[in-house]
């Protein structure tokens, strides 16, 4: 039985012959396809590596830039050129409680009736009794 794969012959050529070209020929093929593709595929990697240093780059720009518009001293400069501002002084500073009595002097804002204090007793959750059910109260 396998003496006759080794020697039956078509149209003057072995079958096992026209067998195993054809695989060679499938298989060259296929290589040529999987080299083609794992060449484009070499090629974006290149492109997304290059885009990822690109932007890298461009955000170690971006963070010089942020720390010059943010150093202090060019803040008080051109608060002090465009805003007339200046450093806070020490008698410019208050505190809650001279906040409130502030409010109250002002005659357009009403006194709220009583402060709310915090009340240190633990307040009990009420809980109402449930009916059983299947039974209406």
């Amino acid at each position: 039985m396998i003496s006759v794969i080794f020697t039956h012959r078509t149209r003057g050529f072995r079958t096992l012959n026209v067998l195993l070209a054809s695989m060679l020929v499938v298989l060259a093929v296929g290589v040529n396809l999987a080299k083609t593709f794992a060449g484009k595929e070499r090629t974006e990697i290149v492109r997304t590596e290059r885009a990822i240093r690109d932007e890298g780059r461009q955000i170690r720009v971006l963070q010089a830039e942020v720390a010059h518009l943010e150093q202090p001293e060019r803040l008080e400069r051109l608060s002090r050129a465009y805003l007339a501002m200046a450093p806070v002084n020490i008698r410019q500073e208050t505190t809650v409680e001279d906040l409130y009595a502030a409010s109250l002097r002002r005659p357009d804002v009403q006194a709220p009736v009583a402060p709310i204090q915090a009340s240190t007793e633990p307040v009990a959750p009420a809980i109402e009794a449930e009916a059983p059910s299947g039974e209406t109260p």
